[in-house]
Formats: structure tokens, sequence, C-alpha cells
């Protein structure tokens, strides 16, 4: 455990949901766990006790990913979980393959409503469609150009970026044409509790967290996760984007909540000690936007960035968002005025301080 977990608190200690079950975290919430075939190999979703419109069930908060191995782990939770009740609404926080990959098919299994945020909605329906029909996603061709530009060359690494133009809708190959919207601000009835819709920005379009003042319980997402940093990057699809002011102005919608706040975050262990963490944030980028800026005393692409900001190996899956995390930090430093851009006459992308 690092120094910084160390500063929160772990109220379930280490123990996590064991495969098709769950651990009660509140009255009415319950845990529940998904594999990921990525580095990070789990996703934790969420049980809420509810009523619709006299019908008593289960609203579920996130997904998982399309694979047969996902549905079989909810095919478990629904004998085992559910206590014969139907899961009567889905939430799903942001668009990202494991929160939205398995919503068509929970929608269509229990004749449930999807409830998103419209942005979230659309990229995620967008990106789900076949390839050359607009779908696809960050990946491909377009990606592996992207990467090029801003000095990701190696020839093996191109290949594999331009042969996942189907990765996105492998993990999420379909999305229900039909939903309801989440805005920020709104408040949910959910099992007789109200909950309040927390839109974010920066790591999603319009991410959607949900935080319920009677329980004092915050259902974070990625916005906040205990042990590692919330992604925040620039991907092919908005090349000028500017996403980490974003994501650090969006915590500031965290301010007002209790000290005691219980979080259910996306990946890891929930805890308690939300303002910790934000800070801690805070604080990551702010050390990270001054080593890059030191780096930047010469002319450096991300892909030189990349081994400044993360020391360890990185697989390609992890590369990608490592290239676009880099990216993300020149960005908020060029847009700041502390740094300028050139395109070089190898058509590399190279960063340098403003003299």
């Amino acid at each position: 455990m690092n120094p910084n977990e160390m500063k929160l608190a772990y109220p379930f200690g280490d123990e996590i949901p064991a495969a098709g079950h769950a651990i009660a975290v509140a009255d009415g919430v319950r845990w529940i766990r998904m594999p990921l075939p990525f580095a990070l190999d789990h996703i934790n979703l969420w049980l809420l006790r509810d009523e619709i419109d006299g019908q008593e069930g289960w609203t579920v908060v996130d997904c998982g990913v399309s694979r047969d191995e996902v549905k079989e782990t909810w095919e478990q939770v629904f004998q085992n979980v559910l206590d014969g009740l139907p899961v009567l609404r889905v939430i799903v926080t942001h668009m990202h393959p494991d929160h939205v990959g398995l919503a068509y098919w929970l929608c269509e299994r229990w004749n449930a409503r999807l409830w998103m945020t419209m942005t979230d909605w659309g990229v995620a329906r967008l990106w789900s469609q076949p390839v050359g029909e607009g779908g696809g996603g960050p990946n491909g061709a377009s990606a592996a150009a992207h990467f090029a530009r801003h000095g990701l060359t190696d020839p093996d690494a191109q290949e594999q970026i331009r042969q996942r133009a189907r990765y996105y809708p492998n993990l999420v190959p379909d999305v229900p044409a039909r939903y309801s919207r989440m805005m920020d601000g709104n408040r949910l009835q959910i099992g007789g509790r109200e909950w309040k819709v927390i839109v974010g920005y920066g790591h999603a379009p319009e991410h959607a967290s949900l935080y319920c003042d009677t329980l004092q319980l915050l259902i974070s997402g990625d916005m906040v996760l205990p042990r590692i940093s919330t992604n925040v990057s620039v991907f092919d699809y908005e090349p000028d984007g500017n996403p980490l002011p974003l994501y650090l102005n969006s915590l500031r919608a965290y301010d007002d909540l209790p000290e005691n706040t219980l979080v259910l975050p996306s990946h890891g262990r929930p805890f308690r000690g939300l303002h910790e963490r934000i800070a801690q944030q805070h604080a990551h980028h702010a050390e990270r936007l001054e080593e890059v800026y030191n780096a930047c005393a010469g002319p450096k692409s991300a892909a030189e960035i990349v081994p400044v900001m993360f020391k360890r190996q990185l697989d390609l899956h992890q590369l990608t968002f490592a290239m676009g995390e880099a990216l993300a930090h020149l960005h908020a430093l060029y847009f700041d005025g502390k740094l300028t851009r050139q395109t070089g006459e190898d058509g590399v992308i190279r960063f340098q301080r403003r003299a």
C-alpha cells in the first residue's frame, strides 16, 4: 500500500465480492465485481434496491464488457443476489466499454430502460456501429496516424493499433436505441431515496456520478479512484482537446460532500477520505505538469514524454492511454501559454518551453 492509500480508510478491509455474489455496503446497496481482459482486471458494479411504478426490483449501475464469461457471472448474480426480483433500470456512468458494454444485453434480458447522459449515450451508440459506417471508435488507422504524429512510430506498435479497428464494437456490440437522459443536478428517486447526478468532464464526454445524501454515499464511477489516477487523454477524435483542466475543475463539484462520504469507485475498494483523495489528485497532476514542463527544455514529442511520466513497462493497451495522458499534460501547458508547438519535417509534433 502506497503512502497516499494509507491516508484513506477502507471500511471493508481487503474483502471483495466473490464471482456471482455480492457484499452489502449500505442499506439497499450491494457491491458486485466483473472481470476485465486488461491489466486492470476488474470493474465494480452496484445494485440498488428500487421500486418503479409499484414494482419492486433493482437498479444496476454499470455493466461490464460484452464477453461470455461476464454474462455467465451476471447469470450467477441473478440467481444468488437479486432475491428473486427483476432488474428494473440500468444506469451507466459513462461510455467506456467496461461500463456500457453489456447494457444492451441487460436491458433486453430484463426489459429495463437504460439511463445515461446524452453525450455518452450518443457516442457509445455511434462507436458500437460497424467500422466503415461511422463506428469503431478511436482505433484503427485514425488512431495509428494520431499517435504517429506524436512520435509513436514503431512499426510493430503502429500495426497493432491499426489492427484494433474493432476494439470498441467488440466490447460494446450494441447500445439500446432508447434511453432516459441524465443531466447534471438531476435528482433520481431510487428505492425511496434521492440520488443527485453530478456530471464531470475530462475522463469521458459527460460522466455521471451519483450521490445519496441520506446514505452519505457517492458512486464515483471513474472520476475518483482510490489507488490509480483517473485516465485523462487526448485521442484522435479530438486532436486539439484540453481535457486535464476539465477533469480537475470537475472535481470541485464534490467539494461540498460530507467528509465521511463512503465512495464506491469503479476500480479498487470502497473508501472514505474523498477530499483527501481529491487533494492527492490535484497534487499528482501538478507534479506531472511540472516534470513535463521541465522535460520540454528541448523539443519533445508525446512519445518522448511517456517514459518521463511512466517509469514502468507498458503493454500496448496501457501505452495508448499513456500516450493520451502525456499529450493531455502537454496540451494543458500549451494552451496555458507555457509551451510552444511545432511540426517537424518528419511530421512529428513536438513541444518546447516558451522562451
